[in-house]
């Protein structure tokens, strides 16, 4: 049966079945085939998997998100992130990364930070004469910083999969998220440099960085009432998210006025789409998780690969492989769901904290945002720079390299992930 559940969820995978009708149509044959229970627990155990308190908050998080995205905040955040860095040698580069890093505290989703930021600035470097691969490369992976930085669903999905607190999920992916990208950052100046790219600006004064700061005030501090809500225990991540859309509503609406009333339809529709989306395949993520466990494969593999691997770096280097190779086909969510069973007993018997083992697969997850193929964000950036998936796909591995080497730094040095959330 274990055979027939990987073969039926590939075969569907191959012939473009979406996701989460994969793993649901493989999980209820499998059940139907084996007679491993009723049929009525298929039906029970999807609503079972998105019946949590905690997954409350990404639904929140979404429509925060688009109420972000039209509410004027993402061209702030450009602007002041343009007094920073538009100045210095590949500066749209990097303020585009910059700005990523922002929004991604503030929206959760690495698509909706692509989309949000990349709308401005991948025209904006177009005409300043950065080559469109690059320019649209550079985008989707900074994007990818929204699934790093808290708050960040993948983030929520594994503490709740994992029984650990999503406060300390959120605290631990901090300065994974700086590393990360501080070293874009690198990589922007040198690329900058070797192409004769220099700033989009004239070095701009303090007088400069604090008018656009003063603008942009009210997003940046967002994050700030967010964790530190979170941390400070005056709210749950879900509650947190239910004020975060409460107050990206009257940002947008109130201070900014660019939410209009007639646009709030659309927005509520494009929440309510993605989050469908996303909680249906968390709930057929979870029925494929149920049968997995039925049918014993986390305690079988666990047996094998504590009698196989006799060290926790061979262990780590084998998981990181494993799970490059299934974000690439994968999305996040199921991801999460289906290997975090398999996977972390293993980590915790080589000595993994399961906060560090975390970051470490929503680093290595969020790599599949931006390789083909199914790299949502690779689809949204070369859709707004106008470019082939086949070209960007070249253009876009010089980045899988440097968050490669980030992940090797993260996966060998814990205290990255796990000082913050000690304290």
């Amino acid at each position: 049966m274990t055979l027939l559940l990987f073969l039926l969820l590939i075969s569907l995978f191959i012939i473009g079945v979406p996701i989460a009708f994969s793993l649901g149509l493989a999980s209820a044959i499998t059940v139907w085939q084996g007679d491993l229970s009723p049929m009525l627990i298929v039906a029970q155990q999807l609503i079972a998997s998105v019946n949590s308190f905690p997954l409350m908050a990404i639904p929140f998080f979404i429509l925060a998100g688009f109420l972000m995205q039209s509410g004027g905040i993402s061209q702030r955040l450009v602007d002041f992130s343009n007094t920073l860095v538009g100045s210095m040698t590949g500066g749209l580069a990097m303020v585009a990364i910059v700005t990523s890093l922002f929004f991604a505290a503030i929206s959760g989703s690495g698509a909706a930070t692509t989309a949000a930021i990349g709308s401005i600035l991948i025209p904006a470097m177009l005409a300043k004469g950065y080559p469109g691969g690059y320019t649209a490369a550079n985008q989707a992976a900074s994007g990818a910083l929204g699934v790093i930085i808290p708050p960040s669903i993948p983030l929520i999905l594994y503490g709740i999969a994992a029984n650990v607190s999503v406060g300390d999920m959120f605290i631990a992916g901090i300065l994974p998220g700086i590393l990360v990208t501080l070293t874009l950052l690198i990589f922007a100046y040198f690329f900058a440099k070797a192409n004769g790219l220099g700033g989009s600006i004239e070095k701009s004064s303090w007088m400069d960085v604090l008018r656009a700061g003063r603008k942009a005030i009210l997003a940046i501090l967002m994050p700030v009432i967010i964790l530190g809500g979170i941390y400070g225990g005056i709210f749950t991540p879900t509650e947190a998210a239910v004020i975060a859309v409460a107050y990206s509503f009257l940002i947008g609406f109130v201070i900014y006025r660019e939410i209009k009333l007639s646009s709030l339809v659309s927005i509520l529709k494009q929440s309510a789409v993605t989050s469908a989306i996303v909680l249906s395949i968390i709930g057929a993520a979870g029925l494929y998780g149920r049968i997995l466990q039925r049918l014993r494969v986390p305690d079988t593999v666990s047996q094998f690969a504590i009698s196989t691997i006799d060290s926790p770096l061979l262990f780590i280097i084998l998981a990181n492989l494993l799970l490059l190779f299934a974000g690439m086909f994968i999305e996040a969510a199921a991801a999460i769901l289906i290997f975090v069973p398999i996977l972390l007993p293993i980590a915790i018997s080589f000595g993994f904290d399961p906060v560090h083992f975390g970051i470490i697969m929503v680093v290595n997850l969020a790599m599949g945002m931006f390789t083909p193929p199914v790299g949502l964000n690779l689809f949204v950036a070369s859709q707004i720079a106008d470019i082939s998936i086949a070209r960007l796909t070249w253009s876009v591995l010089p980045f899988v390299g440097i968050v490669l080497i980030n992940l090797m730094i993260i996966s060998l040095l814990p205290f990255l992930s796990t000082w913050l959330p000690s304290l």
